[in-house]
């Protein structure tokens, strides 16, 4: 996929930072975040979730500091992380200190919980000589009650005031390798924010809607709120909070920009037919297989399911591969253009292993290697299934007749 070419509006120009090696702001590409649910003490278990969480599309990934032994941990897990790490520090001046000694990558502060502008000031000229960015995190549930009562509660205006006070505090002393994010658990309101916030700043913003909640619902209002900012050019990194496995916020935060053509694919696509009377299989079962046995490969391709060989290759001709279910057998396509006919019962494997083929050969080779007589056996099973379909089994003329007679006075 050429990112380049995406029809969504421009992307706002930021300033950029970097986040140990990932860059975020300006021209580099829409980076994903998520958090670890461990206790950063434990360091094992923490950086399994980490690798995890990176397995799975995530670029940066924040770990709570809450104590002492939290910010040991951190000096564990630092040069075993595959991604660089955010320390997350709530209320407590000291833990960003020994965060930053643990060799954090970033900083993470809330300004609504750490208050004291000589202690935000500390912390920022500890980060500027280490060369550590902080995100400024706003959140519209721990909002300053100063500010949250100056704006008559937490509306797009407070938020964005909290953030330009903190940034304020920094520039005193130097600093602007700063990161905004202005958050609500309102979509609208979280929207109405970063549109403010891009307009006040010109660092790079952080998307989120917080505390979306668990799935369905959290998946729902933050891809809301981050997709609609997103095909508005506004947002440089994001992180979905989900109330659920740390491993969906990140792979929905990889598939989001992959859908929206911001980032080249890195796993599986799989598109599927919502089903109809037409549907020759169940659908649903075939296209749940195919998803689990093909992201168990890895493979960047997109990968389609189709209830039917009526309109199925057509509806999905861009797809690398797909397969449509014809009478009692299924149909392989790649690009739209049929290769191969297998049993029913064989389509998913039959998927799995063209699959691999693809990625190991490519689309061209394996156009090239297809069975030549398959698309006659498809053309006559479309053919079938048109002609069964256009028999009147319900005997339409006859009821219409006669509620016609009945219709009439």
């Amino acid at each position: 996929m050429d990112v380049s070419a995406n029809p969504l509006s421009p992307r706002r120009p930021t300033r950029q930072i970097s986040v140990g090696s990932v860059k975020v702001g300006g021209d580099a590409p829409i980076s994903v975040q998520s958090m670890t649910t461990t206790k950063t003490a434990n360091v094992e278990a923490t950086l399994e979730q980490i690798y995890a969480l990176a397995a799975n599309g995530a670029d940066i990934v924040r770990c709570t500091c809450n104590d002492a032994a939290a910010a040991e941990g951190l000096a564990h897990i630092v040069p075993r992380s595959p991604v660089p790490l955010v320390a997350d520090i709530h209320f407590h001046v000291e833990m960003a200190l020994a965060a930053l000694a643990a060799g954090v990558q970033g900083l993470r502060l809330n300004p609504g919980n750490l208050r004291k502008p000589s202690e935000i000031k500390l912390v920022a000229s500890e980060a500027r000589d280490r060369g550590v960015p902080i995100r400024i995190g706003v959140n519209a549930g721990s909002l300053h009650p100063e500010i949250y009562e100056q704006f008559g509660g937490a509306t797009p205006e407070a938020l964005v005031e909290s953030a330009r006070r903190e940034l304020a505090y920094f520039e005193e002393v130097g600093f602007s390798d700063v990161k905004i994010s202005v958050k609500a658990s309102s979509v609208s309101t979280m929207i109405a924010a970063y549109r403010l916030a891009s307009e006040t700043f010109d660092h790079p913003l952080h998307l989120g809607v917080t505390e979306a909640g668990p799935l369905p619902g959290g998946l729902v209002k933050g891809t809301a709120g981050i997709a609609t900012l997103l095909a508005e050019g506004i947002g440089d990194t994001l992180r979905y909070s989900l109330t659920a496995d740390p491993v969906e916020e990140a792979r929905a935060g990889r598939q989001l920009l992959e859908a929206l053509g911001l980032r080249e694919r890195k796993g599986l696509d799989l598109i599927a037919c919502p089903s109809c009377g037409r549907a020759e299989v169940d659908v649903i079962k075939v296209a749940t297989e195919a998803q689990t046995a093909l992201e168990a490969l890895g493979l960047p391709i997109q990968v389609a399911v189709m209830g039917c060989v009526v309109n199925g290759p057509g509806e999905a001709r861009h797809a690398d591969l797909g397969i449509a279910a014809g009478k009692h057998r299924g149909h392989l396509f790649i690009r739209g253009e049929i290769v191969g006919v297998v049993p029913e019962g064989d389509m998913v494997a039959a998927l799995v292993e063209e699959a691999k083929k693809i990625v190991a050969e490519g689309v061209e080779a394996r156009l090239a290697a297809r069975d030549v007589s398959a698309a006659d056996a498809a053309a006559a099973d479309r053919a079938e299934l048109i002609d069964d379909r256009g028999v009147d089994v319900n005997h339409a003329q006859q009821r219409i007749a006669e509620i016609r007679r009945r219709a009439t006075p």
